[in-house]
């Protein structure tokens, strides 16, 4: 029997669930300085992008491009940052970033310019439903 997904702690950790599309689960990053989303495909043992066959490959862009037109729409923001690096969690994850030229690392990557702002619990909750109205989870 193949290895069931389970996310990684580290990303548990840090984020809240939002909702589930066909491939990945979708979290908030809860850091407060940026909207800040992530896509985990689910199934073990992911590392790579290229570990998913042609099929998942297509369906995670169009669910990157899914989660990035509703981040963007729900933000306003003036840049989208997508990136997979993995050197901290190797789990295969998909981060999608909403930027403003006024955010506290503009212009340079988000990654260890500032701790992390955690959300207040009602910024948090708005946050998230904002998001999944736009993404579409009912």
């Amino acid at each position: 029997m193949p290895d069931a997904f389970a996310l990684d702690p580290r990303l548990a950790q840090d984020t809240v669930p939002l909702g589930e599309l066909k491939l990945s689960r979708v979290l908030a990053m809860n850091d407060a300085n940026y909207p800040w989303l992530i896509l985990v495909p689910r199934r073990p043992g992911l590392v790579e992008l290229i570990d998913l066959d042609r099929t998942e490959q297509a369906e995670l862009m169009r669910e990157i491009a899914q989660v990035a037109g509703a981040l963007k729409t729900v933000t306003g923001c003036h840049k989208l940052n997508i990136a997979a690096l993995g050197n901290a969690v190797s789990q295969l994850h998909v981060h999608v970033i909403a930027r403003f030229s006024t955010d506290a690392a503009w212009p340079n990557p988000v990654w260890g310019r500032v701790p992390a702002l955690p959300y207040e619990t009602v910024e948090l909750q708005r946050f998230g439903g904002h998001m999944r109205d736009a993404i579409g989870f009912h």
